[in-house]
């Protein structure tokens, strides 16, 4: 099992949770700011990974803030148009797409 923090406008949370529906292995949890996301990633240890999907300057504010309080924080990703210097860039915007990224990239580092 695959539990990605996902940080986001709360309108995008449906489209990813359908998109995670069709995948058994992974599981979503989601915060829609900067402070429930750091109690998210201090309260969860089994969290894999974290997608940003904000704009380019939250997502560098987000990214960057998340590192400083957590410096062992799991891998934070981002579509590449908005990645910044501290996300992982993802090809594609479509939700399932992303997730599919993560899955790869973290089953071939693990």
């Amino acid at each position: 099992m695959i539990t990605v923090l996902v940080v986001s406008d709360p309108g995008r949370s449906s489209e990813l949770d359908v998109a995670a529906a069709r995948m058994p292995s992974l599981e979503l949890l989601h915060a829609h700011d900067l402070e429930p996301a750091l109690d998210r990633l201090a309260r969860n240890r089994r969290i894999d990974a974290v997608l940003l999907l904000l704009d380019r300057d939250r997502t560098s504010e987000v990214a960057a803030t998340i590192l400083e309080e957590d410096p062992a924080a799991p891998p934070l990703f981002a579509p590449e148009a908005v990645a910044g210097n501290d996300a992982r860039p993802l090809h594609g915007d479509a939700p399932e797409d992303l997730l599919l990224a993560i899955v790869r990239e973290l089953s071939a580092s693990g």
